[in-house]
């Protein structure tokens, strides 16, 4: 009987010792894919705020070239009513138009001033 014992602690330890070796293993992989994981998310962390640097770069420069869009047409639609003035028949009904419409808002400036 207590040769049995021996054996069946024997075989007990040993299991264990499998065990254990098999659960450092498992162990031991866990971390290393922890720490390629968290690698990879920093690498991540870092493309996305160059991204969003980017993007805010990019639409500033959006924002701005709208405005010079903006400049540029209010500054062709006074050459064009210049170009009318000087005697160009190109835009002249809409230069006949524009001072019209002026005229009716000084008009309206002076009516209200009498008043």
């Amino acid at each position: 009987m207590r040769f049995y014992l021996t054996n069946v602690n024997f075989v007990l330890r040993s299991i264990c010792n499998v065990i254990m070796s098999n659960l450092t293993e498992v162990i031991d992989s866990l971390e290393n894919r922890i720490s390629t994981l968290l690698s990879r998310y920093e690498a991540l962390k870092q493309e996305q705020q160059l991204l969003v640097e980017k993007i805010d770069t990019i639409e500033k420069e959006n924002l701005q070239l709208k405005v010079d869009i903006t400049n540029q047409k209010e500054e062709f639609t006074t050459l064009k009513t210049a170009n009318a003035l000087l005697g160009s028949n190109d835009y002249k009904r809409e230069t006949k138009l524009k001072i019209n419409a002026l005229i009716r808002e000084i008009d309206a400036c002076v009516v209200s001033l009498s008043e």
